[in-house]
């Protein structure tokens, strides 16, 4: 795949010496930059190791050029002592010389003058600055996941990613190819996986999925060796399996029979532990896979698997009577060392995400570690290895709000939890972009930017200097333009603050871009420039819009609620999660509410498996005639409504008299996100202190997809008027 290939003809000679700045992504170990550039013609020879045929061939199709000329010398050449991706590319007027020990080291290097040639089309002549570069990566692993379950991506599509990491220096490719909601890859001997499994009915009934035949599968693996890209097959177990129960349904505990996975989340329905007639199947699958695939890992999943069905299955708990195992937990460490023994017995080693650290490690497994970093820490402490990929900085598919290229650039892949010699357990880093909130036309404004961050986390030296690496994404976007790549925003493009003081709120408005410049308005009326904080002392709804280079860069809204307890201290009985706080103590009177598109957009709070109540302090005895509190639902996500909602008033915050006890009337398993307001109305409250309690549902019942589960609640703002 050629995104910019207009490198042409003419040799002019440089008519005075010139020294050129570089912009490369990642950041190279060390780099030189000499006066003078080499100019690419027809007139270019190519002088090969023969170690390095293969890449040659990659580099003339990348330049469009014989390079058999008599002019100045491209020269791929064996060096000797170096490390496996290591490589030198030097550049003078008359040569340029790449060198390396391996192929892979060549590779690299060509990507390195890859990024050097020029962007624009229609350009004359092809000229490379002069100068001297030693590179090679700080870390093994440099991966990102591609979720082709949840959306299907074309085979020309997961190419283009393969080009495109590449590029950046990134060499793992860790295709997820089973899903809940669709298996992807053919396997012969089970033919239902793709006859049923691949395909979902959505809401509208429409027939929605695809699969990889093995002709496809062997074409991609094809191009990626081209590149030195390995892939990583991720064929999910014990959990995300309800689209091979659904063409198989005696994989199951219960046998039952179940559609295809239409909803993102977590489902019951998973493995059955105790059938061994499922270890066979998993065999079997296995086996077709590594068959195709090269790589010496295979991802196995392991995550998010509910044992709510083993806990009721008879088989499942035969299986830990007879294996003298202690709990459901054990059970999982049970199914996957005895998967990792068939893997091992050929030669290949097991992956998996950091629940298989629960019950016990398998031997020679590595762990992905994906819920913070105490996955990756436990693994390397007990000496196994392990790939960094927390939700904090890595998960491509959650929004700007959440994780930005700042963010992205400032991860740390070594925990500092980790001596010398237990950090040398961490093989590297991945981004991972599931695909839930993504389907293949808006993969490309998630990844992109934040990969380049990834990329030089992984590649360069620890040392950090943010502002010159943005001063080169600047520079970079001409290159992803040129291959097509849509890319999204750095960070959030236009944030606020909003306080609460005394009589008014004050809000100030922050560029998620330096070079952005911002204008605001309130209900979409007189819209003039930011320059300074403001004030506003009624409900409003604040509305700003960006702009980047003159053109249209984000836009914001957020309503703003002046009412009685705005500003007014909140006392927990429970403390709300770490994971969910909002905006902190102030949360629930900030005057800020939820969107209903975000649940993650910081001004919730969070609540998990236990019970909400707070005592709002009004500060003096005050008369009022309504309290409502919002919570959020959403089933998929085990945010759920709370099941009764209950006020009362008291007048020195330890004699409460109840007013209202409100049932929620709504159903848990209601699809969709959406809010819900519980409200009192009365026109003789009067009071210092309210008392606001909901009532979790506990456990998700056995409805439920993640039945056995703890239920969240999420609230965001609790308004007294």
């Amino acid at each position: 795949m050629k995104y910019w290939l207009a490198i042409l003809c003419l040799l002019f000679a440089c008519t005075k010496p010139i020294v050129q700045e570089v912009n490369l992504i990642p950041k190279p170990q060390k780099v030189e930059i000499n006066e003078g550039a080499f100019s690419l013609s027809f007139n270019t020879n190519l002088i090969v190791d023969s170690l390095f045929y293969a890449e040659s061939d990659y580099l003339k199709t990348l330049l469009n050029l014989e390079l058999k000329g008599k002019g100045n010398t491209i020269e791929l050449l064996k060096k000797e002592g170096l490390q496996e991706e290591e490589f030198f590319l030097n550049i003078s007027a008359d040569n340029l010389k790449i060198e390396a020990s391996t192929p892979i080291g060549i590779m690299r290097g060509i990507q390195t003058l890859r990024q050097l040639l020029p962007t624009k089309k229609g350009v004359v002549v092809t000229k490379i600055p002069c100068l001297e570069i030693h590179d090679f990566p700080r870390f093994s692993w440099r991966g990102m996941l591609l979720d082709c379950c949840r959306h299907f991506m074309d085979k020309e599509f997961v190419m283009r990613y393969i080009d495109l990491l590449a590029y950046h220096k990134m060499n793992v490719l860790h295709w997820h190819l089973t899903e809940d909601q669709g298996w992807r890859i053919k396997i012969e001997k089970y033919p239902k996986l793709t006859e049923i499994g691949a395909w979902r009915t959505e809401k509208d009934g429409s027939i929605y999925g695809g699969f990889y035949t093995k002709e496809d599968i062997k074409e991609i693996l094809a191009y990626a060796k081209t590149r030195h890209i390995t892939v990583v097959p991720e064929i999910e177990f014990p959990g995300h399996s309800a689209a091979a129960i659904a063409a198989y349904p005696y994989l199951s505990c219960t046998g039952d029979s179940i559609n295809v996975g239409t909803e993102w989340g977590v489902y019951k329905d998973i493995y059955c532990a105790g059938n061994d007639t499922v270890f066979a199947f998993m065999e079997d699958v296995l086996t077709e896979v590594m068959e195709l695939f090269p790589s010496k890992y295979i991802h196995i999943g392991g995550d998010e698997a509910p044992k709510y069905r083993w806990e009721h299955c008879k088989k499942c708990q035969q299986r830990i009577k007879e294996e003298n195992l202690h709990d459901e937990h054990e059970l999982q460490s049970y199914f996957i060392t005895r998967i990792e023994k068939f893997l091992n017995k050929n030669e290949r080693q097991l992956i998996g995400w950091d629940e298989i650290l629960e019950g016990g490690l398998a031997p020679s497994a590595t762990v992905q570690s994906w819920r913070g970093e105490e996955g990756g820490i436990a693994a390397a402490k007990s000496g196994h290895d392990a790939i960094m990929s927390p939700t904090s900085h890595c998960y491509f598919d959650y929004g700007l709000d959440a994780t930005d290229l700042k963010e992205v650039y400032h991860y740390e892949p070594i925990p500092a939890e980790l001596t010398e010699a237990e950090a040398k357990y961490i093989l590297g880093g991945e981004c991972n972009m599931w695909s839930e909130r993504a389907p293949q036309e808006l993969v490309d404004s998630k990844v992109f930017p934040r990969i380049l961050a990834m990329s030089e986390v992984l590649w360069s030296t620890k040392e950090k200097d943010y502002d010159h690496f943005y001063a080169r994404v600047q520079k970079h976007y001409s290159k992803l333009d040129a291959m097509g790549v849509k890319y999204g925003f750095e960070s959030v493009p236009i944030t606020s603050t909003v306080l609460f003081n005394a009589d008014s709120f004050a809000v100030s408005l922050f560029k998620g871009s330096p070079d952005m410049r911002l204008e605001y308005s309130f209900n979409n009326k007189d819209w003039q420039a930011y320059t300074v904080p403001f004030g506003v002392n009624e409900t409003s709804t604040l509305m700003a819009r960006g702009f980047k280079n003159e053109k249209p860069y984000g836009e914001f809204e957020q309503e703003i609620i002046r009412h009685i307890a705005t500003g007014k201290k909140v006392n927990y009985t429970i403390p709300y999660s770490r994971h969910y706080k909002g905006t902190g103590d102030n949360n629930l009177t900030d005057g800020l509410l939820g969107s209903v598109e975000n649940f993650r957009d910081g001004y919730y709070q969070g609540f998990s498996g236990t019970d909400f109540e707070v005592v709002i302090d009004l500060g003096e005895t005050t008369t009022f005639s309504s309290i409502q509190t919002t919570f959020f639902q959403y089933y998929l996500s085990w945010i759920v409504l709370p099941t009764v909602v209950s006020y009362a008033v008291s007048e020195d915050g330890k004699n409460f008299t109840k007013i209202e006890t409100i049932a929620n009337k709504i159903s848990l398993m209601q699809e969709g996100k959406f809010k819900h307001t519980f409200k009192v109305v009365s026109q003789d409250l009067k009071a210092r202190y309210v008392k606001v309690k909901a009532t979790t549902v506990g456990k998700l019942p056995k409805e439920h997809p993640a039945a056995g589960s703890d239920a969240w609640i999420f609230v965001d703002e609790v308004i007294i008027e």
